[in-house]
């Protein structure tokens, strides 16, 4: 089963539309300027620029053991790219996410605060389904049905929120003296959730019928999508189609805070000079962040489904969904012969990506740091019942970095939720900073499906600092 597609289709399946928060390089970095904010928003308050001004950004990863991209690195011809899905019995799943970073801006109003604010666009996409068997040269729901004898309780789960957010944040130092530094920041993001989707599928039964065939008893599912999508017509025009689409989204919010703490080098240091002042051995940081979400109205063609009818044929599933079905309401109405269906109402909650980030900072010597983050995600469904959540799925980063005012190379290695080790590398020259999860997408052709990147351009105002020097064995600091 092959299937010939552009790149950008592959990238973004299932449906992640834009999804900054994950540009691994700068993490911990006093030169990341307004991004920083969205790792931990005190840190905003401890970099040495007056203000400094993200034009844009932009990140992507994705994770999948669902298909393999193959005959394409990030070096080669996209149009030469093809993909399979993966054969095997085994949990599948799929989780792409990225984020387009528009105008963001940090303003020091002076030494001990700063305040920060821009517009981003995130999406995120969680798929995942319990074991099953698949091959790729499957034709049809019956041969299914055949390689996945005793199968039993199969489910499937995705959810997907896409939106737009403004942000105002502000940070202030509230504790200062010649050991170290504490600093507090907080973040509110008002939302339009412009893309929503979900479909759960739950405890479809099979059974064997007289003949000895497998067939379908049983099955409970929902699916829906964001009723935004209903008022794109053909009809209208491209201009229309857009206002209706944002016309119609739903509103959301969500808040972000943070507390970072610098232990300052222990040589000699003055308080009026600024590359003395932002100074540090170690800076640690904690922070909550996305607490909140976004809301969708039901779309038209959204469905539960109970009552099955018993003992559901590979042959009936081909008759009913066969190659005339080319749209949702036609799969709907097809669907309502073997089922109950019902239209669900009012509106569904999805969750933002609610995770507590743990982020050591260490300088090392010259222009060297190593930084340390730790990413977890918080169960807020469990809190909020009948909520939907994304999640993320960075969890453990290590980055070596050698880093100067206008230069950096970085070597960001990450474990993330899925089990995944990715070694990837970065580099800044002036404002340019661009990036790879995973080395291996620059050269091999069959990693692309699990990696991603990211890219930002980071302006900047005021004299840059000088290259960090080792004050460790300086004279201790007089006490009067």
């Amino acid at each position: 089963m092959k299937y010939y597609i552009p790149f950008l289709l592959v990238v973004l399946l299932p449906g992640a539309i834009l999804r900054g928060q994950n540009y691994t390089a700068l993490q911990g970095s006093s030169y990341a300027g307004a991004l920083s904010v969205n790792t931990n928003p005190a840190s905003m308050v401890n970099t040495p620029y007056k203000w400094d001004f993200t034009l844009f950004g932009s990140q992507l990863t994705t994770s999948t053991n669902a298909f393999t991209i193959y005959n394409y690195s990030y070096l080669s011809n996209p149009a030469n790219s093809l993909y399979y899905l993966n054969a095997g019995n085994y949990a599948r799943q799929v989780h792409p996410d990225a984020n387009l970073n528009l105008l963001n801006a940090r303003i020091a109003l002076n030494r001990k605060s700063s305040i920060a604010f821009g517009l981003n666009m995130k999406s995120y996409t969680n798929l995942k389904t319990s074991p099953y068997n698949f091959i790729d040269t499957l034709h049809n729901a019956s041969e299914f049905l055949e390689i996945n004898p005793g199968l039993q309780n199969l489910n499937a789960h995705m959810v997907s929120s896409s939106w737009v957010e403004g942000y105002i944040g502000y940070a202030r130092t509230i504790s200062d003296n010649s050991f170290g530094r504490l600093s507090a920041g907080a973040v509110i993001r008002i939302s339009r959730g412009v893309s929503g989707a979900m479909a759960n599928i739950n405890n479809i039964g099979f059974s064997t019928d007289a003949f000895n065939n497998q067939v379908i008893s049983s099955a409970d599912m929902t699916y829906g999508y964001s009723s935004n999508f209903d008022h794109i017509t053909s009809s209208n025009s491209g201009s229309q189609n857009f206002n209706n689409f944002f016309a119609y989204s739903e509103s959301g919010a969500s808040v972000d805070g943070g507390v970072e703490y610098i232990i300052k080098p222990q040589g000699t240091t003055s308080f009026n000079d600024d590359n003395d002042y932002y100074d540090y051995d170690w800076k640690f940081g904690l922070s909550l962040l996305d607490l909140g979400g976004n809301r969708f109205k039901y779309g038209l063609e959204s469905r539960t489904v109970t009552n099955v009818k018993s003992a559901i044929s590979g042959a009936t599933l081909d008759a009913k969904f066969d190659s005339t079905i080319t749209t949702l309401a036609q799969f709907n109405d097809s669907l309502a012969t073997l089922a109950t269906t019902n239209s669900p109402a009012g509106k569904f909650t999805v969750l933002n990506p609610t995770r507590l980030v743990i982020n050591v900072d260490r300088y090392i010597t010259g222009n060297f740091y190593i930084n340390g983050q730790l990413s977890l995600n918080l169960p807020m469904t469990s809190l909020f019942k009948g909520y939907l959540q994304v999640k993320d799925i960075h969890l453990l980063t290590v980055t070596p970095r050698w880093e100067t005012s206008k230069f950096g190379v970085y070597l960001p290695m990450q474990f993330n939720t899925q089990n995944q080790f990715w070694i990837g590398a970065a580099f800044k020259a002036g404002p340019l900073v661009f990036g790879f999860h995973n080395w291996a997408n620059l050269f091999s052709k069959t990693s692309t499906a699990n990696g991603g990147g990211y890219i930002a351009l980071i302006f900047h105002a005021g004299k840059d600092p000088e290259g960090k020097a080792d004050k460790r064995l300086n004279c201790p600091k007089p006490v009067w």
